[in-house]
């Protein structure tokens, strides 16, 4: 299966899916998000830092993903969908 956002190839990662011509899992995003809950860190400043870490990514990519996994009910944990249907706005202005 590949898009211009997802590519799933066994060749790649085993066939985990990764944003299109990079071996970035879209889990590492997912990953990045979840990870400051906790901390004092913005969804934003998160955002960017997996930015920062994955320079393969664009912010389209992200941004792109972030409005799908919006569309996607039940693929996604809700606790992730909240928190993005929350900040979409800010995380997609760059």
């Amino acid at each position: 299966m590949e898009s211009q956002l997802i590519q799933i190839s066994p060749d790649i990662l085993s066939g985990t899916p990764v944003f299109y011509g990079t071996r970035v899992p879209v889990q590492t995003l997912i990953d990045y998000l979840k990870a400051g809950e906790s901390a004092s860190h913005t969804l934003r400043e998160r955002l960017d830092d997996f930015l920062e870490d994955f320079p393969t990514v664009s912010h389209a990519q992200t941004t792109a993903f972030l409005k799908l996994a919006l569309k996607a009910e039940g693929k996604c944990d809700r606790a992730t969908l909240k928190l993005v249907a929350d900040n979409i706005t800010s995380l997609c202005n760059p």
